[in-house]
């Protein structure tokens, strides 16, 4: 006999107040071994009137450097072994002003808070129990800027196969961050759209769990990509699901860039493994005024199969914005030049 509605809700409830019993016994264990929380800032995003401030706080054994000043290598595991330390009070200062704020249950901060500050990356400090500051950055949009750029990760700017759930696990927990491999060309696509369009704000929407952030950082650095704010998630369950959902997670993260910046065109950039396709495509129906444009990676036949097969939605005439696919960062600059999202001679 299935299990009822209600049924399945109360045992999602009682593993999700498991897993908080299990994270606060972590956090005890950690602070009887003098470990102290910290915050880890993520790049974050704002107007000049506002900034929406991002980090986590947890507790973690320091990392390991090198002779150069650069952090060890590192397998993929050991950004999950770190414990959040959830309800934290920190305090924000931006431009001499402190702000008090609170993490979620996961350890995650992310808040709007008021501000005046000019357009560009802006530095802000963040600390928990009188911790030392953590400097993070944010991105702030002139208020004359229309173009924007909106990002998946996986399969589009890094090779992972994430739906396929081993090779999932693999690459998340096992390969070692050196390892990662970037989409060929993807780099400079985005490159050349930052600097023909000065700027541009660039948004990396992932599905990706918040404890690959620094990871991602540090990737995105080597491979030379332009800086940009993380939107990632959280894993674990929720209060009616055993885990949270990746599309409703990016759905209502673009519609909240489109509230937050009225006035700029966002181009959506994603592949066809996942469902950037049918998100794209109900994003630019529901909100046509946002959307300059979408660009789709096509998976490779054999990244297609690893990756659990493609979600293509067939049909974008609805959509009435430019479309574009391509197989890596050069084809795809070369249709979103046919379409006059770049110049030819940029």
């Amino acid at each position: 006999m299935p299990r009822s509605p209600r049924s399945t809700r109360a045992n999602v409830l009682w593993f999700a107040r498991l897993e908080r019993r299990f994270h606060r016994w972590r956090e005890r264990r950690a602070r009887s071994r003098d470990l102290r929380p910290a915050v880890t800032g993520f790049p974050g995003y704002g107007t000049e009137e506002w900034v929406r401030v991002l980090g986590r706080v947890l507790i973690a054994p320091p990392l390991k450097r090198t002779s150069t000043g650069e952090f060890a290598s590192l397998r993929g595991w050991r950004s999950f072994a770190a414990v959040p330390v959830g309800m934290a009070k920190v305090d924000v200062v931006i431009d001499g002003v402190t702000h008090r704020v609170s993490a979620d249950r996961g350890g995650v901060i992310d808040a709007k808070l008021p501000a005046t500050m000019a357009p560009g990356w802006q530095s802000i400090t963040m600390s928990v129990e009188g911790s030392e500051p953590a400097e993070t950055r944010v991105f702030i949009v002139g208020s004359d800027v229309r173009f924007g750029v909106v990002s998946d990760i996986d399969d589009t700017v890094m090779v992972t196969l994430l739906p396929r759930p081993l090779l999932a696990a693999w690459n998340s927990f096992v390969v070692d961050e050196h390892a990662r491999q970037p989409v060929p060309g993807m780099a400079v696509m985005l490159e050349r759209l930052t600097r023909e369009h000065p700027g541009t704000p660039v948004i990396y929407l992932s599905t990706g769990a918040w404890n690959v952030a620094p990871t991602l950082t540090r990737f995105m650095r080597r491979h030379l990509f332009p800086a940009g704010s993380f939107l990632l998630t959280d894993w674990g369950p929720t209060h009616d699901r055993w885990f949270r959902s990746g599309r409703d997670h990016k759905e209502l993260n673009l519609r909240r860039v489109a509230s937050e910046f009225p006035q700029v065109k966002w181009l959506l950039v994603g592949d066809d493994g996942q469902h950037d396709d049918a998100i794209y495509t109900g994003f630019a129906i529901e909100h046509p005024e946002s959307v300059a444009a979408v660009a789709i990676r096509r998976l490779l036949p054999a990244e297609a199969v690893l990756a659990g097969g493609r979600t293509v939605v067939d049909d974008h005439s609805a959509a009435e914005v430019p479309w574009v696919t391509g197989s890596d960062g050069a084809a795809l600059l070369a249709r979103l030049e046919d379409v006059g999202v770049i110049s030819r001679d940029g």
